[in-house]
């Protein structure tokens, strides 16, 4: 039963939803503990995180871009060829990954213990929900080939 209630929340919420919605529990999650700020450069690192996290995701896209086949994360049988080249040589997902370095950055910036605690229920909520339903479109889509990528490159990093 268990299964099936996930099942019905697969490929529901766009990622980008579900970053800017852990984002705003992070802002808004009582700080248990301050964690220290890095001065005088504490929030010069954190945009630069930041930044790094966009470009990691606009790299993705650039590689989606490039191979002419669809960006959107809710349709997956829609992909029209499976991309493995560019930064999809280092990581399956860096879209995802750079979601998650985002959100690192964020809690960083907002320097309370409770913040750290959501990245990592994003990534359990995004591997559940959002990859592993990705995955096994891809894998009826692309068969063999899917499974080669697999084994040769990490789901994050």
């Amino acid at each position: 039963m268990e299964k099936q209630a996930l099942r019905a929340f697969a490929l529901r919420v766009p990622p980008l939803v579900l970053m800017a919605f852990f984002g705003v529990a992070m802002w808004l999650l009582p700080s248990v503990a301050a964690v220290p700020r890095l001065d005088p450069w504490h929030d010069e690192l954190c945009a630069a995180l930041a930044l790094a996290g966009a470009a990691i995701c606009l790299a993705g896209v650039l590689a989606f871009r490039l191979a002419r086949t669809t960006v959107d994360p809710m349709h997956p049988a829609a992909a029209t060829s499976l991309v493995v080249r560019g930064i999809y040589h280092y990581s399956r997902n860096p879209m995802y990954l750079g979601f998650l370095v985002v959100l690192l950055a964020w809690a960083l910036y907002l320097a309370k213990l409770s913040a750290f605690a959501m990245p990592p229920v994003f990534v359990l909520y995004l591997t559940a929900l959002q990859i592993k339903p990705e995955e096994a479109a891809l894998r009826e889509r692309f068969g063999p080939e899917f499974d080669d990528y697999t084994a040769r490159v990490r789901r994050w990093l």
